[in-house]
């Protein structure tokens, strides 16, 4: 990705070496009310894309993840929201081990750069909406690190979003694990995590986050929560593509930049994380999407860039179901 010449983004902290201790617990919180995304759709502008979505949340209800949840690594009911977990071994885990100043300076102005180019797209996407972006804060961390709101964030469990305090948190070792423990190298896969956990907050900012959690407290029901959580997910995706798009109008993408986030979306499928770590899978128990599903909404963004074709709540692609 060409990123070198990009602005950097303001709305970057960067607390490597704030570490916050050891968690004791997590805690998920959220808010109420539709009224956000009602204004969207009274508006005339937001089509089936949030229509279908509140039909579905009164209906159904549904559950918080996040993008690289594994089965062995589940959240429990207080977990952050939208956590990104991986397979960790804890004795041996270390955050910086053998990566040098200079690289993650660099990791921290490319993850500027990234941020940046989503700042504008969606600060010239969402007034075509009848809305205003309020640009996500990005936490860069390592080790532990306090939320606004969503409890103790742990390195080990990956990049994640968190709703009330409308920031990212990333910690730098989850850039190299990329490559090593994922096989998705490239500068690209890091973009996409990146876009994964923006597209995350324009839910937030629309109004689908809210409308999501109030329903979450309204079922009982597990398979519910989980197909809900698939489709959130895979919305989500569907952005970081519609930002892709959005790159290579801008000139930014270099060749192989798009099969580095495939190949990224493909290692964090809900199968294929499971096949990995249980030699099996159990559909039944999917959060986040199959690979197929991640990269088909991925690469669906991609080739629409807009809302309109981001209904994941009601739109079927090969290898799809409900």
């Amino acid at each position: 990705m060409k990123w070198e010449d990009l602005r950097r983004s303001k709305n970057v902290q960067d607390r490597r070496g704030q570490s916050s201790g050891r968690p004791s617990g997590m805690n998920r919180s959220g808010g109420g009310g539709l009224a956000p995304l009602l204004m969207m759709l009274l508006s005339g502008r937001g089509g089936k894309f949030g229509i279908v979505i509140i039909i579905l949340l009164f209906l159904f209800g549904g559950g918080l993840s996040g993008l690289f949840d594994s089965q062995s690594t589940v959240p429990t009911d207080n977990s952050i929201s939208y956590q990104e977990s991986r397979q960790v071994d804890q004795e041996t885990y270390s955050p910086n081990s053998g990566i040098s100043n200079d690289a993650t300076e660099a990791e921290v102005g490319f993850l500027s750069a990234v941020l940046g180019s989503t700042e504008d797209f969606w600060g010239e996407m969402l007034p075509q909406y009848d809305m205003e972006y309020q640009p996500a804060q990005l936490i860069i961390y390592s080790d532990y690190q306090q939320t606004g709101g969503c409890g103790l964030g742990s390195a080990a469990a990956g990049p994640f979003y968190c709703p009330p305090d409308s920031s990212i948190y990333i910690d730098l070792s989850f850039y190299r694990d990329l490559s090593s423990k994922y096989q998705a190298p490239g500068d690209f896969a890091m973009a996409y995590v990146l876009a994964h956990e923006v597209g995350h907050h324009i839910q937030n900012e629309i109004g689908v986050m809210d409308s999501y959690q109030q329903a979450v407290s309204q079922t009982r029901s597990e398979a519910a929560r989980n197909q809900l959580n698939v489709r959130l997910e895979l919305q989500a995706d569907y952005l970081a593509g519609v930002w892709a798009h959005y790159a290579e109008e801008q000139g930014l993408l270099e060749l192989g930049d798009l099969e580095e986030a495939m190949q990224a979306a493909h290692a964090v499928g809900d199968d294929t994380l499971q096949e990995q770590a249980y030699g099996r899978v159990v559909p039944d128990s999917f959060t986040h999407g199959t690979s197929q599903q991640r990269q088909a909404w991925f690469m669906r963004g991609y080739e629409y860039g807009d809302l309109e074709h981001g209904d994941t709540f009601n739109t079927l692609l090969p290898g799809e179901s409900y």
